[in-house]
């Protein structure tokens, strides 16, 4: 079943991943392992998309059929938080390069659900939106998203306008991508990175001495 799941969604076959990810959470898998499962089909149509045996539209495939999983009922119960208590705000964006906003979106609900007011700027973002946006919106924290490998540079830029512009030391800055590790977190020059939508969530905590 999950060898399935992961080759529907990289085969982009919608219908059959729908059918696979109902029957996989009526069989009691958990959400946030349908998700990975998801998460890992989505990540090989970026793969094939690198490779250019895949085009923008077939990005963009894989993103809405991300969100379908994301609707059904017990994915999004997985999300639910009834707290009224405000943790912080962060604004989140996957950067300028990259279309995809699977890992973006899973991040965005839990953070949500752990009660962080979360302002999402999309996908494509440029250092100027980002810059725009913690100027307006004055987050504690700016989450960047990435899963394209290309995406380091347009990460660099982002944490380097905010240098120049004199606002670095205002804000908390965390990365999201599969290919991060610590090195590219501090050529980047943010406070933290990771791959992982609940640790990402842990860390904001962190970051803001909620823990």
């Amino acid at each position: 079943m999950d060898d399935m799941i992961i080759k529907s969604v990289e085969d982009l076959d919608e219908d059959k991943v729908m059918k696979l990810a109902t029957r996989a959470l009526n069989s009691g898998m958990e959400p946030l392992v349908l998700l990975d499962l998801v998460k890992e089909g989505v990540k090989r149509v970026g793969i094939l998309y690198e490779n250019q045996k895949y085009f923008i539209a077939d990005l963009i495939m894989a993103g809405i059929i991300f969100k379908e999983v994301l609707e059904l009922e017990e994915v999004k119960q997985q999300f639910y938080c009834n707290s009224n208590k405000k943790m912080g705000k962060i604004i989140i964006g996957t950067v300028k390069g990259d279309l995809h906003d699977i890992g973006k979106d899973i991040f965005k609900g839990m953070m949500e659900a752990n009660g962080f007011e979360t302002i999402d700027l999309g996908v494509d973002v440029t250092k100027e939106r980002f810059l725009k946006g913690a100027i307006e919106y004055k987050p504690d924290i700016v989450g960047l998203s990435g899963v394209l490998t290309s995406t380091i540079d347009s990460m660099k830029e982002i944490v380097d306008a905010f240098v120049d512009a004199g606002i670095r030391n205002r804000v908390k800055i965390i990365l999201g991508g599969n290919y991060l590790t610590k090195e590219s977190c501090d050529y980047i020059g943010a406070d933290c990175f990771t791959n992982d939508a609940s640790l990402g969530v842990k860390l904001c905590k962190e970051m803001l001495g909620k823990i």
